[in-house]
């Protein structure tokens, strides 16, 4: 018993005498103050606190030039060679139906050609491919094959997922390809 008043008493003495905490004043934190400044080498911006710098005006990373880099890849050269323009216009799809049916505007709505600029995107498309490309094993080992509509179920889901990421892979492939600075 005497042993555990004397335990108590030390931890009640080291916890109210506490002379090992001391506080100096090149530890402590300046109080915040309400803009916080960036510096590069050529210019100084200023965020307000808490915000941190965008990765637009980030002076590390030039911004992706889409249409040079088209240019630089000869991508139009080889669509032609390939014969895709004229592959199109037998299915139907020319200017004129691209035009009457406002896919640029659309396009332009939804924010793709933006997309292709956006450094995150190849991720962001090579994330979707492999989570399309494992839903369509998924759903045949999962789904019961009982009927012939949980057949035909499997058959739609792995073909959609085989497409789709497919279709996901190559475009992060090609968005990742333009994005690429030389």
């Amino acid at each position: 018993m005497m042993m555990m008043e004397g335990a108590i008493a030390i931890s009640r003495f080291s916890a109210s005498n506490t002379p090992l905490l001391i506080r100096s004043m090149a530890t402590q934190k300046p109080t915040p103050s309400t803009t916080k400044t960036v510096t590069s080498k050529k210019t100084t911006t200023v965020f307000p606190v808490g915000e941190k710098p965008r990765p637009g005006n980030s002076s590390s990373t030039p911004p992706v030039k889409l249409l040079t880099r088209v240019e630089q890849l000869r991508l139009l050269t080889k669509a032609e060679k390939a014969g895709l323009l004229s592959a199109a216009e037998k299915s139907g799809l020319s200017l004129s139906t691209i035009e009457r049916l406002g896919l640029l505007s659309k396009a332009e709505e939804l924010g793709i050609l933006s997309a292709a600029t956006d450094p995150s995107t190849p991720s962001a498309l090579f994330s979707l491919s492999l989570g399309l490309l494992a839903v369509g094993p998924v759903c045949v080992y999962l789904v019961p094959e009982d009927y012939p509509w949980q057949i035909g179920l499997q058959v739609v889901v792995a073909l959609l997922s085989v497409v789709g990421g497919s279709a996901a892979f190559g475009a992060s492939n090609l968005v990742s390809t333009l994005q690429k600075v030389n």
